[in-house]
């Protein structure tokens, strides 16, 4: 969470920076119109950045990931940079707009201008006659961004809803960068801010053009077929094994990938609930009944199928020095941990560490508990079952009190976001140092 909170501030402290450098007169401004031109221009270069840098996100890039943590993380940012860009346009739009409506209403005197002086670039002469045309196209696409924007923040909105209102969020996208390169001030692009926004504004289109095309990660897509199907009523949970003959480059325990039965629905992310085995070539992915794609997937999916797998990303590999370890699984944040107990158990040297691993759980299947207590066992793992309604809720006190050791150990949670975050900030007040010790997956991709 860190890096995503630095990132964020860092990208809108930047990009003030680099606009006050290019606008030094914001200070002294003569009047209300002068300083609502340079703040309509402010609020624009910062709604336009924080989407640009979202919508390169979009494309799932490879190289920030260690930064982040994951793509889990990178995905928050990609969230919260939509929320901030969704804001500043809403201001960017009431200065523009506003104004004319108090001047309409008699509580503004509209300023005195005289004759506009003819640029002498003739690029400068090319955009200004586009103004208009930018200027209507740009706030058409203004409130098609804040309708689409809105739509994907709301949960409860379908998958397959959620997958196209988002290519369509890019064709808006494409139409407010005409209208933040035709309407910026020109004199900017000549300075830092316009050497920044040129080739990320020019970025980001290509981004866009990426995601309406289809083409996400299409480097990183292999062709698979559905092994077997395995139902576990009792947790509402189906369990997907897949043959990937060729292509896939492996993974670690604990990271994810994202697999396509139905184009129509697009990719969804699913964390890998097996470890890699180059003989074998197949990956095994544990999915709950939590959505409306989840809950037709038992009747949609057969052996023999074709899907399309993507990946993998993630950090979230157990990879540390502490001597113990304390894992938590809530719910179907028990996949990575399956993961990771199937490459001990493989591994010639098992564990490195001593572990506890905590499976909290509010339904109960016992061959599911059966077949996760095989794989404990076999991992050299001891495993912690706790059923809510028959054993109470976990919580840190009760953690500590089964793990003595709790003090040098890290911890690698994976559930539900208030639970990770209970747990965190618990630890945090008995002193484990968390943000280099408490691992905790964001799988909430939207």
């Amino acid at each position: 969470m860190r890096a995503i909170k630095l990132s964020l501030w860092g990208i809108l402290a930047l990009l003030t920076i680099l606009w006050i450098a290019a606008e030094p007169g914001v200070f002294l401004a003569d009047g209300f119109f002068s300083l609502r031109a340079q703040l309509v221009q402010y609020s624009g270069i910062i709604a336009i950045g924080c989407m640009a840098v979202a919508m390169i996100l979009a494309l799932r890039p490879r190289w920030p990931e260690a930064w982040f943590g994951g793509l889990d993380k990178m995905y928050r940012l990609h969230k919260w940079l939509g929320i901030a860009g969704l804001v500043a346009a809403v201001v960017h739009w009431l200065w523009a707009q506003g104004p004319k409506w108090a001047v309409g209403w008699g509580w503004l005197a509209r300023p005195q201008r005289g004759p506009r002086a003819i640029p002498d670039s003739s690029l400068e002469q090319s955009l200004r006659s586009l103004r208009g045309t930018a200027e209507w196209l740009g706030e058409w696409a203004f409130y098609a961004a804040v309708l689409l924007i809105a739509l994907a923040l709301f949960k409860r909105l379908p998958y397959r809803l959620f997958f196209k209102t988002h290519r369509l969020l890019t064709i808006a996208y494409l139409v407010l960068v005409f209208h933040a390169v035709v309407l910026t001030d020109f004199a900017y692009w000549s300075s830092p801010i316009g050497w920044v926004m040129a080739p990320l504004l020019a970025a980001s289109a290509w981004a866009a053009i990426v995601v309406l095309l289809g083409r996400i990660a299409a480097d990183r897509r292999v062709p698979g077929t559905i092994n077997a199907l395995h139902y576990f009523p009792g947790v509402r949970t189906l369990e997907v094994a897949i043959d990937v003959p060729q292509g896939w480059p492996g993974h670690k325990a604990g990271q994810f990938a994202f697999a396509t039965s139905d184009r129509a629905e697009g990719a969804h992310p699913y964390t890998i609930a097996s470890a890699w085995n180059d003989a074998e070539r197949k990956i095994t992915f544990v999915v709950k009944e939590l959505g409306d794609h989840t809950r037709r997937l038992r009747e949609r999916l057969a052996v023999g199928q074709a899907v399309t797998v993507e990946g993998p990303y993630g950090c979230f590999t157990f990879d540390d020095s502490c001597p113990h370890q304390i894992w938590v699984g809530g719910g179907i944040g028990v996949t990575p941990f399956i993961a990771r107990m199937k490459f001990l158990a493989a591994s010639a040297k098992g564990p490195r560490q001593t572990i506890d691993f905590f499976h909290t759980t509010s339904e109960y299947d016992g061959d599911a508990i059966a077949k996760l207590t095989a794989d404990a066992a076999a991992a050299g793992v001891r495993l912690h079952v706790l059923i809510d309604g028959r054993d109470g809720r976990l919580d840190g006190e009760r953690i500590r009190a089964l793990v003595p050791e709790w003090r040098d150990a890290s911890v690698w949670f994976c559930g539900p976001v208030g639970f990770g975050q209970a747990l965190r900030h618990d630890f945090a007040a008995h002193g484990l140092p968390v943000d280099q010790r408490f691992h905790q997956e964001l799988f909430a991709m939207r």
